[in-house]
């Protein structure tokens, strides 16, 4: 009797250790599919006046697989109803192409079917979930291969997660519309032309000093203007103290790759922020150094003032 006792007390033991192994390896399989990656998917709320979150957790590693993984995840339709599916639903990406952090979205005609708070809202959430993989820094849209324009047929251009801050009412802040005089090269790249932009649209936590250097980024839009600067220049930071504006850009600014003088390209930058009321002289850095030369001949180390002689 004492013998099957002991037997029965080691068959219990092992069977204990046997479901105790099971447990963990059954945690460990749990834990490990919960592991990767946690991002926030973002849609529209119901009432059209802001976007909401959704956590979602990925393993995938790949940027391409994961550009596909996070479109499905913005397609997906809410079982309680909490937000809104605009992609696949409403508008399909018919395309897409990501160079030099740049990623642009192609999407189909039935995007010019969204229309104001509405479209700047999926807009806002289709940019910040995307923006949110490695080596997506900035975004385009296009309609059908054209650049996508808003409601007064102004381009919209290149936007990134902080395009769209919220306020303290979670809404997206208003936009706002300015008209900008802005200076690029002409055909030569010798000497400089006017562009006039009208109602040109922004949003209100942009001040107008960085906007008007994002245009110069982005290039002209008229016929017979010439981009000044690098396209791949990111702005690091642009300030306005006692009438100067401090433009701090990044390295890709010392590599021109067109065929543009380089006082027009200094001076594309100076004049087209002279405009602005508040602004006299311009100071331009490179990752916060301005004791370097721009092309070897214009040194960064001058504050630089409205020169009208340059024009065309």
């Amino acid at each position: 009797m004492e013998k099957r006792m002991k037997r029965a007390g080691h068959f219990f033991t092992a069977a204990a250790l046997i479901m105790g192994m099971l447990f963990c390896t059954a945690c460990g399989n749990r834990q490990q599919a919960q592991e990767g990656v946690s991002y926030k998917i973002y849609y529209v709320n119901n009432e059209e006046t802001k976007i909401v979150e959704r956590e979602y957790v990925s393993a995938t590693t790949d940027g391409g697989l994961l550009l596909e993984e996070l479109l499905g995840q913005l397609a997906h339709i809410s079982e309680k109803m909490e937000y809104e599916t605009l992609l696949e639903k409403e508008i399909s990406v018919e395309g897409h192409t990501l160079d030099n952090g740049l990623l642009t979205l192609d999407f189909d005609e039935s995007y010019k079917n969204l229309r104001g708070t509405r479209e700047i809202l999926a807009r806002a959430s289709i940019v910040r979930t995307l923006t949110q993989i490695p080596g997506v820094e900035r975004m385009a849209f296009t309609v059908m291969g054209e650049q996508l324009t808003d409601a007064v047929g102004a381009a919209v251009g290149v936007m990134a997660a902080d395009t769209f801050i919220e306020n303290a009412g979670n809404e997206i802040n208003a936009y706002e519309k300015v008209d900008l005089k802005l200076y690029f090269a002409n055909e030569s790249g010798d000497s400089l032309v006017e562009e006039n932009r009208r109602n040109v649209v922004y949003n209100s936590n942009i001040s107008l000093e960085k906007l008007v250097v994002e245009k110069l980024v982005e290039g002209p839009m008229t016929e017979g203007a010439y981009p000044t600067i690098n396209p791949t220049t990111k702005i690091v930071s642009v300030t306005v103290k006692d009438g100067t504006c401090y433009v701090n850009l990044n390295n890709d600014f010392l590599n021109q790759p067109y065929n543009v003088a380089s006082d027009v390209t200094i001076y594309s930058i100076t004049n087209s922020l002279a405009e602005l009321s508040n602004v006299n002289r311009v100071q331009i850095a490179v990752n916060g150094e301005s004791n370097i030369s721009y092309r070897e001949n214009m040194s960064l180390n001058n504050v630089f003032e409205r020169n009208l002689d340059i024009l065309d």
